[in-house]
């Protein structure tokens, strides 16, 4: 059937594009306007494309496909946490972070192996079925689940994106194990839901859990005038081979986005190793002409 039965408000949240365009106007006038001379053209760039994925990801149609295919819900929760926080991160100005970087408590809640282990423990633990079905039927859980995931994402990749001259930063090398770490700590997650043999999620197996589940992005209204039986009136797949596709696109998603990391840091690593080298060896040679 077509979602466009839901009508306006559930596909398009209107006071969500509000939202986002406030957020987006009131990053111009503070990095702009009020301080015009440290304007960076690539971190407005960068801040745009993740406010404007954050709209796509949670207000447009995607949202509520979301709440009728598994798979959709996955790639939600890839681009939620996997792609935006770097790209928010990335767009964020150095004369901001500075503010805050500095302070103590700052550095006690972003220690990378506590931003590692807490970011992927709240992951895994909101994927636990028991845990999942409640939380997608509240309104209340959902938002705090899904507030608490997300900025602990944005603390996990601190350590990956983190340009403020001065603060604690990790090297290359540990740059890349933190990388590995987050790969490896996920992967349990997704092996659970690609390797099961049966639904694991009533919100998508039951129609009246589904039913419920529904009214977190479509109006109360709207539903009482609609007979849905179940997602299976949306979407082709069965609802495991939902399931196991999109344990397969939250990890395919993370790879990706782990790898092209994993490729940046890798050879500014080696860039800085090279340079480092060369310039000791120039200062030997300095010291010691005889040996040119």
């Amino acid at each position: 059937m077509n979602i466009q039965m839901f009508g306006f408000e559930a596909l398009w949240s209107p006071y969500l594009l509000v939202s986002t365009l406030v957020v987006i106007l009131a990053y111009f006038y503070v990095t702009y306007f009020r301080a015009r001379e440290n304007f960076n053209k690539k971190e407005g760039l960068y801040f745009t494309g993740a406010m404007i994925l954050f709209y796509i990801t949670k207000g447009s149609p995607v949202d509520l496909l979301g709440h009728l295919s598994f798979s959709v819900h996955m790639v939600q929760m890839a681009v939620l946490f996997l792609v935006i926080p770097p790209l928010l991160l990335l767009g964020i100005p150095e004369w901001i972070y500075r503010k805050f970087v500095f302070k103590k408590w700052f550095s006690v809640i972003s220690n990378p192996l506590f931003t590692l282990i807490f970011f992927n423990g709240v992951f895994s633990f909101y994927h636990v079925p028991s845990i999942f079905d409640v939380v997608k039927v509240n309104m209340v859980l959902h938002t705090l689940f899904t507030g608490i995931l997300f900025v602990s994402s944005l603390f996990m990749w601190w350590h990956l994106v983190n340009r403020v001259e001065g603060s604690v930063q990790l090297s290359g090398l540990k740059k890349i194990g933190y990388i590995f770490a987050n790969g490896i700590l996920i992967t349990p997650a997704c092996a659970l839901i690609i390797f099961a043999k049966a639904p694991m999620y009533a919100t998508y197996s039951d129609p009246a859990i589904w039913a419920e589940a529904l009214k977190l992005c479509v109006p109360a209204g709207t539903l009482a005038g609609l007979n849905l039986s179940g997602p299976e009136m949306f979407i082709s797949m069965p609802v495991l081979e939902d399931q196991q596709t999109g344990g397969v696109i939250m990890k395919i998603i993370q790879e990706i986005v782990y790898g092209i990391f994993l490729a940046t840091t890798f050879f500014a690593w080696f860039r800085d190793d090279s340079k480092k080298a060369d310039d000791a060896t120039e200062k030997y040679l300095e010291a010691n002409p005889h040996l040119r």
